[in-house]
């Protein structure tokens, strides 16, 4: 079997497609046959060594965080999955390994894909599904007749965080290009706005949720747009922020974090027609370090890129 890994932490050059045999899975895990993975920036931040505190020293290491497939075997005491289910989710940040042609992972980060969708549909999913629950669900409990203000609300964070906030009865103002107004219209945002162009802070309509997608916002902004009693949900943290948002009840910092719950509900929400992101274009695993490279390098692609495994 092939996957992506580097064998320290740096920059594109480092990746290599080379062959690997994979573990048995353990307690609680399962091994699954990737079909599609999707291309992340996490990804690259990893492989940076930005999380290099939490990934640890341990080479090589894996890329990939994203995808979907099938089980071919399961660990003890696993009771959600059995060979031949087919599942979508993510890998642990620990381990990676999704941008290879076989994966393990707990069972709680992964969930049944449904018959309705596809592979590549459900590869999409994952990361950018549960960051968008973590803030909406999770940290500001949005319920109906709320208003969200999302910033960057075509990136696939953003997307999936507007129909999220739509599926649980809010309206979802925010923020996009030029280019992808007439997209986000389409989903339901109102008032919209060009981040090029608007400046955040003269903006008059006020939110009981300001989630910055795009993790572009400062402080003062964001605040700025919330009613009395609102939550800025904010997806680039420092440990500043924490520490502050221990204080201020309006900041709520966001950091990914898969469960069980939170994949079944992405699974039911994809089932129904209420969640699905763009595919803009995929490549062979043949072919991804290229892509991954381009990607890294600012190069746009209207929608998620996945690699496909066979």
């Amino acid at each position: 079997m092939k996957r992506i890994q580097y064998d320290q932490y740096g920059g594109p050059e480092l990746m290599k497609l080379e062959n690997f045999e994979l573990r048995t899975p353990g307690k609680g895990e399962v091994a699954v046959k990737v079909h599609f993975a999707s291309i992340n920036p996490i990804d690259w931040k990893v492989r940076n060594g930005y999380l290099k505190m939490v990934t640890g020293k341990k080479f090589p290491r894996a890329m990939g965080s994203d995808f979907s497939g099938v089980v071919t075997a399961v660990g003890p005491g696993v009771t959600r999955f059995r060979q031949g289910d087919e599942v979508f989710g993510s890998v642990r940040i620990q381990d990676g390994g999704a941008l290879g042609e076989a994966a393990i992972t707990p069972e709680t980060f992964i969930a049944r894909k449904p018959a309705s969708i596809s592979f590549e549909d459900a590869a999409c999913l994952g990361t950018p599904g549960v960051t968008a629950w973590n803030g909406l669900v999770d940290k500001a409990k949005v319920s109906s007749g709320q208003r969200v203000f999302i910033n960057g609300c075509t990136g696939a964070v953003g997307e999936a965080a507007v129909q999220l906030a739509v599926s649980l009865g809010a309206t979802v103002g925010g923020t996009c290009s030029a280019a992808a107004m007439q997209h986000a219209s389409e989903l339901g945002v109102k008032p919209l706005f060009d981040y090029r162009t608007t400046d955040l802070t003269k903006i008059g309509d006020r939110f009981d949720v300001v989630y910055d997608t795009a993790g572009t916002m400062t402080l003062s902004a964001a605040f700025g747009l919330l009613r009395s009693g609102g939550v800025f949900l904010d997806i680039n943290p420092t440990p500043g922020k924490f520490i502050r948002s221990i204080f201020d009840r309006k900041l709520k910092p966001i950091v990914c974090s898969a469960r069980a719950d939170i994949l079944d509900g992405l699974a039911e929400a994809a089932a129904e027609g209420k969640l699905r992101l763009p595919i803009g274009e995929i490549v062979p695993l043949t072919e991804a370090i290229g892509t991954i490279t381009a990607l890294e390098s600012g190069r746009k692609a209207n929608g998620k890129v996945l690699v496909r495994m066979d």
